[in-house]
């Protein structure tokens, strides 16, 4: 792992050293950190550079004062893509990650090779939601917020069966900095791409996980049925994080959808 200045701040992210293969950025959601990739991106590795970063507000990265925008964290993957010379890559992002990946997909389509669109959309809530989730968090912190994500976030059997790394996921959001977290649900709250994404002509593939209930599947669908050539898929016993819950299923997905757009 490495930090660098990027774009104004210090950026904490990991990318391997061997340059000769066709790069995938990984994009993460809101509350996490890159961590939640670490299984997928240990299966697509022999093939494959990997980058991954926390954006900025999380993990190891500046929380720098908001309001974000999905503009702004848009710009920092491809300042992050410039520090590493990545002329062409794909990009994969789940939630706000992938409502970062349609922005980029849109200011720079030159630079992807490849889109994976996972568990998000070109609009995620309303701006009633969004407030009613900071003031929550404004009077009790991110606790306050977190059982009822981790029901959204993760299938009943995972939260049944593996009670320990639900535990373990739910410290990684109540550790997120609550001053870069909201700053994101800002950026959450402003923005709607649905007339925008009808422009993306990057090869598209849009995923979710069947149970995930922040971003339900008709949700997801509903994007990709806006962008040209999109394909949709869903995953069995998965939430709003099949990174997580079905690595090995969500790794073969990206691998065959980039072997379909040529990108290996």
């Amino acid at each position: 792992m490495a930090f660098s200045r990027i774009n104004g701040l210090t950026m904490h992210w990991t990318a391997e050293a061997s340059a000769d293969r066709p790069a995938i950025v990984f994009s993460n959601s809101l509350g996490t950190d890159w961590r939640i990739w670490d299984r997928v991106t240990a299966l697509l590795a022999g093939t494959y550079r990997i980058v991954t970063y926390d954006k900025r507000g999380h993990g190891l990265t500046d929380a720098t004062p908001g309001p974000y925008s999905i503009d702004m964290l848009a710009a920092d993957v491809l300042a992050l893509a410039d520090s590493l010379r990545l002329s062409r890559f794909a990009l994969v992002g789940v939630s706000v990650g992938g409502l970062i990946a349609q922005q980029v997909a849109l200011r720079a389509p030159g630079r992807l090779s490849a889109l994976v669109l996972c568990d998000t959309a070109a609009k995620i809530g309303s701006a009633d939601m969004w407030a009613a989730r900071m003031a929550s968090i404004q009077v009790g912190g991110l606790s306050s917020i977190a059982d009822g994500l981790m029901e959204r976030w993760f299938s009943v059997q995972f939260r049944e069966t593996r009670k320990d790394e639900l535990t373990g996921w739910r410290n990684m959001l109540t550790r997120t900095p609550v001053d870069g977290y909201l700053a994101t649900c800002a950026a959450l709250r402003d923005c709607d791409l649905s007339a925008e994404v009808t422009k993306i002509r990057v090869p598209t593939l849009a995923v979710v996980g069947e149970e995930d209930g922040s971003t339900p599947p008709a949700l997801v669908k509903a994007t990709s049925n806006l962008i040209p050539g999109a394909r949709f898929e869903t995953i069995r016993q998965a939430g709003h994080l099949p990174c997580i819950e079905q690595p090995e299923t969500l790794a073969k997905i990206i691998s065959t959808h980039l072997k379909e757009a040529g990108y290996v």
